[in-house]
């Protein structure tokens, strides 16, 4: 179940950590034609927006926000994924910018993102800059679905992007940016939230594990004698990935897709007749997974006599060719970054994901 935001205030950051400048908003020089569309559009995080009000070019991710508040004045928080953002508001708090032309400027990035020419207007400054970053999306903020609503987030590399510019490159009074650039460049934007909201991403690598080991022991008595479970087997692939840094969750369960592939592939090759039929048992979940609400399920486990043909269809066909396709799938949902994603097919030797270069229709 995706996890509600979390609307605190604090009145100071955690401790050690200086207060957010704040300075009444200005207009930076324009470069570009503004859009003509509505841009006082409410995009701030916290809003809840009507489904048919938010932005079409992206599909909306199911992934929820880990945690959320309002620390001295700016949205922040941090995705299921880990993923450290300001919202809209919190954004023009830091750069001292009006919302409307934050707003302006990420309409101006999609309508220009398939533009190959860097001049020097201020989308070329933002797309230069996101580029040298290692950030290719089609997009400026994050969309993600909560409570059946449409939310907004800009995570901490594009953050940065726009308090440089408004600190160093548009014209007007760039005091309240210039204050919290300094202070984030060297502090860092993504620490910062993550230690104004008490967040560990190191915690998040120990629940991975506690995710995986409860599985493991779960199923450990389950299988009868003889037989082996898919899941079990597929450890060689889930150390690496929780290595990597992709969370292991009940949002992530690559065993599922496995499985189906492996049974497909059992079926069409009439793998019965070689090694005799396979059996069923009751597979369960941990009770903090929400597919425990139907525990047990049947799960097929297959004679240990296929085992080797299993590891060597595993490493010869799933990884190599499905397995790329499972992470992919994963990163539209934005449960697993591409950079995770390419770093655990990497460890594989798969094929590596294209970033997108399209936006969403």
């Amino acid at each position: 179940m995706p996890k509600p935001s979390v609307r605190t205030t604090s009145s100071a950051v955690a401790a050690g950590s200086a207060s957010i400048a704040s300075a009444p908003k200005r207009t930076p020089r324009k470069r570009l034609q503004q859009a003509t569309q509505n841009t006082s559009k409410n995009n701030n995080l916290s809003a809840l927006l009507p489904a048919e009000q938010a932005s079409k070019k992206q599909l909306p991710l199911d992934l929820g926000i880990e945690v959320q508040k309002d620390v001295n004045g700016v949205e922040m928080g941090v995705l299921e994924n880990g993923m450290p953002y300001l919202t809209q508001r919190g954004l023009s708090v830091v750069t001292g910018a009006a919302r409307s032309l934050i707003q302006t400027i990420t309409k101006e990035w999609e309508d220009h993102f398939d533009d190959d020419v860097i001049g020097k207007d201020r989308i070329s400054f933002f797309k230069q800059y996101l580029s040298d970053h290692g950030f290719n999306e089609p997009t400026l903020h994050v969309e993600t679905v909560q409570a059946g609503s449409i939310h907004y987030a800009y995570p901490d590399v594009v953050c940065m992007a726009f308090l440089e510019y408004y600190a160093f490159e548009s014209k007007g009074d760039s005091s309240t940016a210039i204050e919290n650039y300094r202070k984030f460049a060297s502090f860092g934007l993504r620490r910062f939230i993550y230690d104004a909201l008490g967040y560990s991403p190191e915690r998040k690598v120990l629940d991975s594990w506690r995710h995986f080991h409860d599985r493991v022991d779960m199923t450990a008595t389950s299988v009868p004698d003889g037989h082996f479970s898919v899941f079990a087997e597929i450890a060689i692939m889930l150390v690496p990935m929780i290595r990597a840094g992709i969370f292991i969750s009940d949002r992530v369960v690559p065993d599922i897709s496995v499985g189906r592939a492996w049974s497909e592939y059992w079926e069409a090759n009439n793998l019965e007749e070689k090694y005799g039929a396979r059996s069923r048992y009751d597979h369960e979940y941990p009770l903090y997974y929400p597919q425990a609400k139907s525990n047990p399920q049947p799960a097929y486990c297959y004679p240990e006599e296929a085992l080797g043909s299993f590891r060597a269809w595993l490493a010869k066909t799933y990884i190599t060719s499905k397995f790329p396709a499972y992470m992919l799938g994963q990163t539209k949902k934005g449960t697993v970054p591409l950079a995770l994603a390419n770093k655990a097919l990497g460890a594989f030797g798969a094929q590596l994901l294209e970033p997108p270069r399209r936006r969403l229709a």
